[in-house]
């Protein structure tokens, strides 16, 4: 039996897969109210195959409780935030989950941390904790890192078709682990040890902060000439060996948002490039409410209150809201004391969130006079007319009504 701790947007798809094809799974989770709903049969977010996925796993006999179970494997998929003031990770949620293992694991048990971690976290946090309890690492339990490499809204997709990483102080370990996830796995699964396993995602993550950055860096620059920068990245991109991004009003979701400040955190004075990187992400969403200040003085605008926010998800087509930019220019807008006037409108969050928050796309068009298109779901693509005798800032550059604003 594989015991998967925390069944949130990683650890719920990894246990249903795992689940669906063979093995036997229990999901744990301390959220009483999420197993409670699991066990009725209904998942706790929407994405694209996951349903058909629950019910595989059910038929296979997957089940939920809120208590560990005593057995030799566990995967660990628990939050790890980042201190906002060290950037450095925070693991108490890796630290808690691990200490009730070790309370009711059996002797030679496995634990694999799935949670991305900055380089030397394992060290750093779970080998101590394993170590004061009387456990002798490598003997009486084995430590490993296979990182997750999915993305909210395709993730059945990526959990079958991507390719993994599993870092292990022992190879024979690391290939037990491997022949578990080559049980759905289609990708190529490498077995390294575990600080590189650990560096290689936070990487990897890093890597597209810096080139979303340079995209927003471009889209700030052009704004400050004139410049189109949408036509001049169609141009460049031209190049066969350039592929520049587009612009957006920020970066969202806990892995791009977050992984890079883990380096910027624990090599402070040499993660220069991924600071100034970051820097530039978190600006956006200040950028965006310039361009709406400028818009709606451009337009003799002088009521808040007819501006509308599409979208509080932090990528079009998904519920998750986590580190959304809309929700960060929110908390930008509550300074200058106009948060709760701007109407806020999402088809894929029905409970109130924010202030203002509407619940048809229809009621909140009435509503506004300026709509900033923060999200690109399908259903602002479809009803794009709707926009037509409206004033449009578009910054997912998805709107080509004659008129339309960009950042």
């Amino acid at each position: 039996m594989i015991n998967v701790i925390g069944l949130g947007y990683i650890g719920l798809p990894t246990a249903l897969m795992l689940a669906a094809h063979g093995m036997d799974i229990v999901g744990t989770d301390y959220s009483k109210e999420l197993i409670d709903t699991l066990k009725v049969g209904k998942t706790t977010f929407k994405e694209k195959g996951i349903e058909e996925l629950f019910q595989k796993a059910l038929d296979n006999g997957i089940t939920f409780t809120t208590e560990y179970q005593r057995t030799d494997i566990y995967i660990v998929s628990v939050p790890t935030p980042y201190d906002s003031f060290s950037k450095k990770v925070d693991a108490k949620y890796i630290e808690a989950a691990v200490k009730q293992v070790l309370a009711v694991c059996e002797k030679g048990a496995t634990v694999v941390i799935e949670s991305t971690v900055s380089p030397g976290t394992i060290d750093k946090y779970v080998r101590p904790i394993v170590e004061s309890a009387g456990f002798s690492i490598g003997t009486d339990l084995h430590l490993v890192h296979a990182p997750e490499r999915i993305i909210p809204g395709n993730m059945v997709y990526e959990l079958l078709h991507n390719n993994r990483t599993i870092g292990a102080d022992e190879r024979e370990i690391g290939e037990k682990v491997k022949k578990i996830y080559a049980s759905f796995c289609q990708g190529e699964i490498i077995v390294t040890d575990i600080r590189t396993a650990e560096m290689t995602k936070v990487v990897e993550n890093t890597f597209r902060d810096i080139n979303i950055a340079y995209a927003n860096e471009l889209a700030k620059i052009c704004r400050s000439d004139n410049m189109d920068v949408y036509e001049i990245i169609r141009i460049a991109n031209k190049h066969p060996r350039v592929n520049i991004l587009s612009p957006g009003p920020g970066v969202g979701g806990h892995c791009i948002s977050v992984d890079p400040w883990f380096l910027v955190g624990d090599y402070p004075g040499l993660a220069n490039i991924i600071l100034a990187a970051r820097k530039i992400n978190d600006s956006m969403p200040e950028f965006v409410l310039e361009r709406i200040h400028d818009i709606m003085k451009e337009k003799g605008m002088t009521d808040v209150r007819r501006v509308g926010l599409y979208g509080l998800t932090y990528k079009e087509n998904v519920d998750d809201m986590r580190e959304s930019p809309t929700l960060q220019m929110l908390e930008s807008m509550e300074k200058h004391l106009c948060g709760n006037l701007v109407k806020i409108y999402d088809p894929f969050i029905v409970k109130d969130v924010v202030p203002n928050q509407m619940h048809s796309l229809d009621e909140f068009l009435e509503a506004v006079d300026l709509v900033v298109l923060m999200v690109g779901h399908n259903e602002i693509k479809q009803n794009m007319k709707k926009l037509n005798n409206k004033i449009v800032l578009d910054t997912r550059h998805i709107c080509e009504l004659e008129g339309t604003y960009h950042i």
